[in-house]
């Protein structure tokens, strides 16, 4: 049995920056907070972790009751953000995810910093939700290596016997290679976020693609079809 476990944003789509503009609106909502932001990284982050550094940049308290209402709010404003900003599914997508959906012999999740309902909603934005009934999110964690290890229990929890070595990461981030390794996993890369292939290489992951039209070798490798 192999288990799949995806990122989301940058490696099965491109929302075109949906989810930023619906956390800085959702800010701006709720506490007034707007003007440019600088110096705040998200590529290969959490949401929990990147919203935290918002707060920080515009000085609001981090407490229970501002949290609430911030991703409450977000999660209203985003299905509008992925409505108007031209995002697409990127490349072999679609493809890969019917070609893995034919196989019995394995399970497909996510691994994703986004919070759980961010990712459900983007999902299935994209009709690509169907696919994924499982998976680690960013709402609790700050280190994505955390969501791999939480992402790692739910394996287990459905196969308790598997071997780490069964478990594929696949993401377009130093962050997804890392956290792959994290828990014991394999890593596919893959160049079609923020980072070229050049950038990811030396991370050393197990497959390097330039995008996922490229997987069929490496399924091929691991027996698939």
């Amino acid at each position: 049995m192999n288990v799949f476990l995806f990122d989301i944003d940058g490696t099965l789509i491109d929302a075109g920056g949906a989810g930023q503009e619906a956390m800085e609106a959702s800010l701006a909502h709720e506490f007034g907070a707007s003007g440019p932001v600088s110096g705040i990284h998200t590529a290969g982050r959490t949401d929990r972790a990147i919203a935290m550094d918002l707060f920080q940049f515009h000085g609001i308290d981090i407490n229970d009751e501002h949290w609430n209402r911030y991703q409450q709010t977000y999660f209203r404003l985003l299905p509008n953000s992925l409505k108007t900003r031209s995002g697409v599914v990127l490349p072999g997508v679609e493809r890969l995810l019917e070609r893995l959906r034919s196989q019995d012999d394995l399970q497909l999740g996510l691994l994703t910093g986004n919070f759980a309902e961010g990712a459900k909603l983007k999902l299935a934005h994209y009709g690509l939700s169907d696919h994924f009934e499982f998976g680690g999110f960013g709402d609790d964690h700050l280190d994505r290596d955390d969501v791999a290890r939480d992402a790692f229990g739910k394996v287990r929890s459905r196969l308790p016997s598997i071997d780490p070595d069964s478990i594929w990461v696949i993401g377009d981030t130093p962050s997804d290679i890392r956290c792959g390794r994290a828990i014991g996993a394999k890593v596919v890369a893959v160049a079609t976020g923020m980072f070229r292939a050049d950038e990811l290489e030396p991370h050393r992951p197990d497959v390097l693609l330039n995008d996922l039209r490229e997987a069929d070798a490496w399924l091929l490798s691991v027996g698939l079809r």
